[in-house]
């Protein structure tokens, strides 16, 4: 409409200077009025006539549409004085505030981001054409929450000076929300069980959170794909969604969604076969096919089959290998037949590796984990194990892998590696006052040194009961081949004299030397040597257990501590794991050269398996067992301990298990814990890799045998956080099992800043 007006307005300005036409003369100067805002120099810019130049009635009418078409004026007229040109123009406003009254569920500054791009802004020219299109702007934005019943008011208001304040006045209205959701030709499944499956939903307990019950029409097309896999996945090949129809009470309050679907009928896999460019064995191929003859059809098995396959060409280097599989229906008998066309294009290579996005973190730090090199032969194994590992170091919250092809070839495809680094240092501070006097704690932990991708920890910890200082140190790529190096150093003084808790001290002071050997991608080997002296001042009065460890060992005692360990790790991920699983084993034992010989041994196995694309349920299973060498026992301060929000939730710190006279935990030689999660994503934030939710089971038990009346268990719900400030975590969690004398803690978290 406003080009329109434009064009008029042009049109009469022509029409008027035709009718005022001048004889052609010689432009002896230009005159320039009526512009306030605008640089002159800007006017004559646009003029197609200079001074020296003869003037024509053409050279006119170009001269008012050049300027009519720079926006900046709503009038332009030409006079002639004595062969002086006089422009005269009338700027158009210009635009002195924008004020947003009623917005609430936006912020005035995305409203006025949102105004901005199309236009509409502080200083620029006055447009009352934009005006209505940001009327539509802000529609839209409210439409996109729900809020279809929102109504918008436009004022322009005159200001001196040639501007205009603009003010939109908006009363929002209630969310729109969904009352009901109908899928109409179901008769395979329930009804009911496919309206479960997506994920927009009728208003419920959580969705006040997640928005679901708010429609989307993206969230709709999700939940119609989602729909079509349920059943194309259950051998329905003739599924199809008819319609789907979205409407609007009047009052735009309620919305309702209708999707008409033919389940049409199942089918069952009659043959499959390979044709095509064979590169690798026809037997091997279809080892790879997931789908077999007489099985329902699945779409998704489908698909793995033909992304196997794919992936098998990719590790001998054809990374753009295509396999297609083309079905055959027999409509009477219901059944399909599969023939996978294999593709294996150009053999390439990787010409180089590109890392970015790694600011903090050397290049070398990444590079070194690669399992695909540069100048071989591309490999889809290579390419996911580089990536798994890079993802594992835990220095990057995303790890983005791509490989476009190089330009001005056809066997070469470059390898880039896109990191999104995180915080990797953590400080721990604290203090207090409590029943064991004025408590101060501090520790740093850098997983990441200056980049290098060195560990250093330091930890302080002073009470009048505990005492600590403890230094670490882990080089993990010691030697190119990734040999690990660390050291510990620590020391350890313990004194409950000043309480009612015992009359004893203990002065620990130690320090090892480690070493890590990768034996394979996934499997390493530890080994660890120590030394430690120890030594307990004992009292008339101080407890049984003490007394009697003094009359076993003595006052004194040193510990040459040898250790041995080996870890299988498959995870997919180390921050968000999905898949995989991770076993350890650990040896402990005092060697021959020290007054303290025991061994400790301890097993642990974590396994992730995946339900569905958000739920994985997380297994895991804890032992150890330890004792003394020549019928002595363990040393109590080797005891095994559990309970707290990392291992029994619903219990504090260590304290589960047999208890001494005073109530105080005394640990066991024996342990065993098992740990039953189911994992997902926050609601409403399915995307988000940094919070994740579970709902879990733990049990535990600490002693001198393993005897289950003795297993202490809760059961609860716990969210962990990787936030801006650091790690967090929040666990609710009912004892179910808990014995007098426990220390219960339904609520428990942790938390450390990180930097």
């Amino acid at each position: 409409m406003h080009f329109y007006k434009q064009l008029l307005c042009v049109l009469g300005a022509v029409l008027t200077l035709s009718a005022h036409a001048f004889d052609p003369f010689v432009v002896k100067d230009i005159r320039i009025e009526g512009i306030q805002r605008t640089e002159a120099g800007t006017v004559f810019s646009y003029l197609p006539v200079k001074v020296g130049d003869t003037m024509t009635d053409d050279k006119a009418a170009q001269a008012i549409r050049s300027l009519y078409a720079t926006g900046f004026f709503k009038d332009v007229s030409l006079e002639v004085e004595n062969g002086v040109l006089i422009v005269t123009v009338q700027e158009r406003p210009s635009v002195a505030q924008i004020d947003i009254a009623g917005a609430k569920e936006f912020s005035k500054e995305d409203l006025t981001k949102g105004l901005r791009s199309i236009g509409l802004a502080e200083g620029r020219i006055f447009d009352k054409g934009l005006l209505d299109k940001a009327e539509q702007e802000l529609k839209r934005q409210y439409i996109s929450r729900g809020k279809y019943s929102a109504q918008i008011t436009t004022t322009a208001t005159p200001l001196e000076r040639n501007r205009v304040a603009v003010r939109f006045d908006i009363a929002e209205g209630d969310v729109a929300k969904i009352r009901q959701i109908s899928v109409i030709g179901s008769q395979v499944f329930k009804e009911t069980d496919l309206v479960r499956l997506f994920k927009l939903r009728t208003p419920g307990l959580m969705t006040w959170f997640s928005k679901d019950d708010q429609y989307s029409k993206q969230k709709l097309g999700a939940d119609l794909e989602t729909l079509r896999s349920h059943y194309l996945d259950r051998g329905y090949l003739q599924f199809n969604i008819d319609s789907t129809q979205v409407s609007i009470t009047p009052d735009k309050k309620d919305v309702y969604i209708t999707i008409g679907i033919t389940e049409g009928p199942q089918y069952t896999v009659s043959d499959v076969k390979l044709a095509g460019e064979m590169l690798i064995p026809a037997a091997d191929a279809l080892k790879l096919v997931k789908l077999k003859s007489g099985e329902i059809f699945s779409r998704a098995r489908l698909t793995e089959s033909t992304k196997a396959i794919s992936d098998r060409l990719g590790n001998d280097g054809y990374a753009f290998a295509n396999v297609n599989a083309v079905p055959e229906l027999d409509r009477d008998k219901r059944r399909v037949a599969f023939t996978f066309f294999i593709d294996p294009g150009r053999r390439v290579y990787v010409r180089r590796i590109n890392v970015t996005g790694n600011n903090r973190t050397r290049d070398e730090v990444i590079r070194r984990e690669m399992r695909q090199l540069e100048g071989a032969w591309y490999s889809a194994d290579g390419i996911n194990k580089s990536k798994q590992r890079v993802d594992k170091l835990g220095y990057f919250t995303e790890v983005n892998v791509e490989t476009p092809s190089v330009p001005g070839t056809t066997d070469q495809v470059d390898l880039n590696i896109n990191v999104a680094e995180k915080p990797t240092g953590t400080i721990l501070l604290g203090a207090g006052y409590g029943s064991e006097g004025a408590i101060f704690s501090g520790g740093i932990t850098q997983q990441n040194v200056f980049g290098s991708g060195n560990h250093l920890g330091v930890q302080v910890n002073t009470s009048k009961i505990n005492t600590v200082y403890s230094l670490s140190f882990t080089q993990p790529y010691w030697t190119v081949d990734g040999v690990s190096r660390g050291f510990d150093l620590y020391k350890r003084n313990v004194d409950p004299t000043s309480l009612s808790l015992g009359q004893y001290k203990t002065s620990t002071l130690g320090g090892q030397l480690r070493f890590g050997v990768p034996f394979t991608d996934i499997d390493t080997v530890t080994f660890g040597l120590g030394y430690e002296d120890t030594n307990i001042t004992t009292y008339e009065t101080s407890p049984t257990r003490i007394v009697q460890y003094v009359n076993t060992f003595g006052q004194y005692n040193t510990s040459v501590l040898g250790n041995v360990g080996w870890a299988r790790d498959t995870r997919d991920s180390l921050i968000y794991p999905t898949s995989g699983a991770i076993t350890r084993a650990f040896l402990e034992s005092g060697l021959p050269g020290g007054t303290l010989r025991f061994y400790k041994i301890n097993a642990q196995h974590q396994r992730y398996l995946p339900l569905t694309r958000l739920f994985t349920l997380y297994l895991n299973g804890d032992i150890g067992y330890g004792n003394g060498f020549g019928g002595k026992p363990l040393p109590f301060f080797r005891n095994y301990y559990t309970g707290g929000v990392n291992s029994v939730r619903g219990y504090y710190t260590a304290t589960i298990g047999p208890k001494d006279a005073d109530g105080q935990p005394v640990g066991g030689t024996k342990k065993l814990v098992g740990n039953a999660e189911l994992l997902f994503p926050f609601p409403g934030l399915e995307n988000d890799k940094s919070v994740r939710v579970s709902a879990f089971v733990d049990a535990g038990i600490i002693g001198e045998s393993y005897t289950f009346s003795d297993m202490r268990a809760s059961a609860g719900m716990a969210v962990q956080w990787v936030s801006p400030l650091g790690l967090l975590k929040v666990s609710v969690a009912q004892p179910f099992r808990d014995q007098p004398g426990d220390r219960t803690q339904r609520i428990q978290f942790t938390f450390g800043q990180q930097f």
